[in-house]
């Protein structure tokens, strides 16, 4: 099955990773270097928040990184107030 595309879901994964990274230091987790790679950001936020119970799990034949962007992305989209330009219409 196809994932449902979100408007500016690249925005949105865009901000998640900075959101994300920013938890994932405050939380002890680690520390990203400036030229680590998106994916492994996103691989490493993602398994975090799923470890701390922020979002639910993928399935486990979803487990890549085309899923998570976009788990990550619906993610964020919620934490946003209704009024953020990257709120979907």
């Amino acid at each position: 099955m196809a994932i449902k595309k979100i408007k500016h879901e690249k925005k949105l994964v865009h901000e998640a990773v900075r959101v994300g990274t920013v938890y994932f230091e405050k939380r002890g987790a680690g520390k990203f270097d400036p030229d680590n790679h998106a994916d492994l950001k996103i691989r490493a936020i993602y398994t975090l928040f799923v470890k701390d119970q922020l979002i639910q799990p993928l399935a486990k034949d979803q487990e890549d990184v085309i899923h998570m962007k976009h788990k990550l992305a619906l993610w964020i989209e919620r934490q946003l107030p209704a009024d953020h330009p990257l709120k979907a219409d």
